[in-house]
C-alpha cells in the first residue's frame, strides 16, 4: 500500500544554514594567495522563476510548463548575491566593485542557528574552504564600517606579480603601467588573508581599510590559527572622516613545526558597532 502525506512547510529547521555537499571547495588552484570561495548564499531547493522553453525535468517527454521551480546550485546562490550587489550599488553609487565585495564578505556570518560554527553536509565543522568569509547578511553589508578597496593599479600590480610584462599589461590598461620593483601578492588588498607557504621565516601582509561610516576608533581582535602567532601593527585605527584610508601590517610567525596542513583564524576590526571580519588561512609547513 502506498500513500501520500499532506504537504507541510517546516520553518526554523536546525541546523541552518549548512554547506551543501555539492558546493565548490577551496583552496584556489589558480592563485593560492587568494581564498576561494569568497562567500556563501542560499542555494538549495530555491523556489525561482523558470523558463517556459522546457519542462521542469528538462526531458523531451516532459510537455509541462511551469512558471516556477525548485532549483539548487551555484546558479541559485549567485543571483542572491548579484541582487544584493545591485541593492548595495543603488545605496552607495560611488562604491567600487571591490568595496561592495568587501562589504559583503566582512559582514558575513559563520555561525548557524544553533549558535555553533556552520557545519558541512557530513555534520563536520565547515571551514573557509567551504564558506569563504561566511553566509551573506545583506542588511549588515549596507553599513560595513570599513572596506578593503582596490584601484586599477592594484589589479595591474597583481598581474605584475603573476609575471605579466608591459606588452601584456597593455591589453588591460590604456595608460602604460610600470610594474613596481618589489610587489608581493600578500599585499593585494583583499578582504581575506591567505598565506599559502608559512615556514620558519615570518610573513608580513599589508592591508588598507577605508572608512565608509562615521568617524571613530577601531580596535583589532585576532583569533590566531593554531600554532601561529599573529601580530597586527598598529592595533588601533582612528578615522576622522568618511573616505579616509589607513594602512596596517599583519605579521604571521610559525610557533611550532606542525604537520603540513591548512589552518584557519580570523582578524576583526571593531568600533563597538561594526565588526569588520576577515578569515585568515595559512598553509603551515
Amino acid at each position: 500500500m502506498a500513500y501520500i502525506t499532506r504537504v507541510k512547510t517546516e520553518l526554523g529547521t536546525k541546523p541552518a544554514p549548512f554547506m551543501a555537499s555539492f558546493s565548490s571547495r577551496g583552496p584556489n588552484p589558480v592563485e593560492q594567495s587568494i581564498l576561494k570561495p569568497d562567500i556563501t548564499a542560499p542555494g538549495v531547493s530555491i523556489i525561482a522563476a523558470y523558463t517556459q522553453a522546457t519542462g521542469p525535468t528538462d526531458g523531451e517527454f516532459d510537455k509541462r510548463r511551469v512558471p516556477f521551480n525548485t532549483e539548487s546550485g551555484t546558479s541559485m546562490s549567485c543571483p542572491h548575491v548579484s541582487g544584493i550587489v545591485g541593492l548595495l550599488k543603488t545605496l552607495h553609487p560611488t562604491w567600487t566593485p571591490a568595496a561592495i565585495k568587501s562589504a559583503i564578505m566582512t559582514t558575513a556570518r559563520k555561525r548557524d542557528n544553533n549558535k555553533g560554527t556552520m557545519l558541512d553536509s557530513s555534520k563536520a565543522r565547515a571551514t573557509p574552504f567551504a564558506y569563504g568569509a561566511g553566509h551573506v547578511q545583506p542588511n549588515r553589508a549596507m553599513d560595513p564600517g570599513l572596506v578593503y578597496d582596490l584601484t586599477t593599479d592594484d589589479y595591474l600590480n597583481f598581474l605584475c606579480a603573476r609575471g605579466y610584462n608591459a606588452t601584456l599589461l597593455k591589453v588591460f590598461s590604456k595608460e602604460p603601467h610600470k610594474c613596481p620593483k618589489a610587489y608581493s601578492l600578500s599585499d593585494f588588498n583583499y578582504p581575506s588573508i591567505t598565506v599559502p607557504d608559512l615556514r620558519d621565516t615570518p610573513v608580513t601582509v599589508t592591508r588598507r581599510v577605508k572608512n565608509v561610516g562615521s568617524p571613530g576608533t577601531y580596535v583589532v581582535r585576532v583569533k590566531e590559527p593554531v600554532g601561529v602567532s599573529v601580530t597586527v601593527k598598529p592595533g588601533t585605527l582612528q578615522f576622522k572622516s568618511n573616505g579616509e584610508e589607513k594602512k596596517f601590517k599583519v605579521v604571521l610567525k610559525a610557533r611550532v613545526q606542525g604537520p603540513q596542513d591548512y589552518i584557519f583564524g580570523e582578524l576583526s576590526w571593531t568600533d563597538g558597532k561594526h565588526n569588520v571580519r576577515s578569515p585568515i588561512v595559512v598553509m603551515h609547513h
